[in-house]
């Protein structure tokens, strides 16, 4: 299961409708591609159309979508938001990064 700290489902509601979703209906896709510098970095992004393939969880009253390769990479992950004076942004806490970069945006295992 991936979980949605209380300031991130705060902050995607927000920003979804934002965008002009519904944050009933919508989702935030998360995933994992080979890049950045650690090796794996994560993606992030609103979405409406689940594909076939896609795990859906919901925490805190936000739908979570992620495919079932990045899925083996995400269990246990929280997504939190970060509105400090480092930066603001959605950061995924990760119990199975073994590894990550300075920026939070890449891992490895």
């Amino acid at each position: 299961m991936i979980k949605v700290s209380e300031s991130a489902a705060k902050r995607a509601k927000m920003l979804m409708e934002d965008d002009g979703l519904n944050p009933e209906t919508a989702f935030i896709r998360v995933g994992v591609k080979s890049g950045g510098c650690s090796g794996l970095e994560y993606e992030l992004k609103f979405d409406q159309n689940a594909l076939e393939n896609d795990k859906i969880f919901e925490d805190n009253g936000v739908k979570i979508a992620v495919d079932k390769k990045s899925f083996l990479y995400l269990v246990g992950t929280t997504l939190e938001y970060s509105g400090g004076l480092n930066g603001k942004g959605f950061v995924f806490n990760n119990p199975n990064a073994a590894r990550t970069c300075g920026c939070g945006e890449s891992f490895s295992l």
